[in-house]
């Protein structure tokens, strides 16, 4: 015998509720991959500041805490010690069981051959292959705040990638030193977030806030944040959910 069944049928989500959704089964990680200051020998908040409050405007966007792991090089609650093989392994780790898509947010000091993590650093074409071996095809965003950033493209360009640092391959990026809250970019970032879209008009929103402030404070050479997108990526962009 065969009853049907009375449940009230439920109107599925539109399109951009579900994008906003998915971000909620995304894995990321966010990084602090050192703590001193620029040019001295003294100590500085501002990766670990920017590492939080990064943190803090993921979740308010849609991005599930249960899905994040961080690491630090400084310590504190929550975050791990900041080591290459673990971060990625974590990254892989949580992939498994949040598979819509893939966030690395790294901030760091930079050299034209990689960011610093802990005492290491990450080469290019070793993020490359750490990133691919976790996240696989699913959407990934990888963000990359350090001098000289923009070495990681295009090794880490994709189609199912976007890819943000803070300056060109052969510029640095400001705001890393002992008094600074947060590197501009960063700050950036986390100022912005509450009025983007999604992850490509957060890319756009930071360029132009990063050439602002750095005209206000006479930095120059300008860092030039550099981003990419790929087709895959632009066609599966989630949407930010509302703040």
């Amino acid at each position: 015998m065969i009853l049907a069944g009375c449940a009230r049928a439920q109107p599925s989500p539109s399109p951009d509720r579900a994008k906003q959704e998915s971000l909620s089964h995304w894995a990321w990680v966010v990084v602090a991959g050192d703590d001193e200051a620029a040019h001295a020998d003294t100590p500085t908040r501002a990766f670990d500041n920017a590492r939080r409050d990064v943190i803090k405007a993921l979740t308010r966007r849609g991005f599930s805490l249960a899905n994040l792991a961080q690491f630090s090089v400084a310590g504190g609650p929550g975050a791990a010690p900041a080591r290459i093989d673990p971060i990625f392994a974590r990254l892989a780790a949580l992939a498994n069981s949040a598979p819509t898509g893939c966030l690395i947010y790294l901030t760091s000091h930079g050299s034209p051959h990689g960011a610093l993590v802990g005492d290491d650093i990450l080469p290019p074409a070793v993020a490359e292959a750490k990133t691919r071996q976790a996240c696989g095809d699913r959407p990934t965003a990888i963000i990359i705040s350090a001098c000289f950033s923009g070495t990681y493209l295009p090794t880490l360009a994709g189609r199912n990638r976007l890819v943000m640092t803070a300056a060109r391959r052969d510029r640095s990026s400001f705001g890393c030193g002992e008094d600074d809250v947060y590197p501009f970019f960063d700050g950036c970032v986390i100022a912005d977030l509450p009025m983007a879209r999604d992850f490509v008009d957060l890319a756009g929103r930071v360029r132009r806030c990063v050439a602002v402030r750095e005209d206000q404070e006479g930095m120059r050479p300008r860092s030039e944040p550099q981003i990419f997108v790929g087709k895959a990526f632009l066609a599966e962009a989630p949407a930010f959910a509302g703040p």
